[in-house]
């Protein structure tokens, strides 16, 4: 139960937090593309930031999914990957 509650807190926080990254920047820039056009593409790199945060939050969820088994997956490691997956996603 922990570890896929660490798998998909991974996977939804960090996913979460790259929709609100892409809305911020994506009004700064329009903001920009309204005050300085010829700056535009400079103000793109945000956005690229905020969407490798969801792919690196999808990384960790499915390192941590394929590490989950019917078989010897005790407590610890349960509570080790929902750890991992709320350090990612958090």
């Amino acid at each position: 139960f922990f570890g896929f509650m660490g798998v998909t807190s991974a996977l939804v926080f960090a996913c979460m937090g790259a929709a609100y990254g892409t809305a911020k920047s994506g009004v700064g820039v329009s903001a920009m593309g309204v005050m300085h056009p010829d700056l535009v593409m400079k103000s793109m790199i945000p956005v690229v930031m905020a969407g490798v945060i969801g792919i690196y939050g999808l990384i960790i969820a499915v390192i941590i999914g394929s590490s989950i088994s019917a078989d010897g997956y005790t407590s610890f490691d349960g509570f080790a990957h929902l750890g991992a997956g709320l350090s990612v996603g958090l």
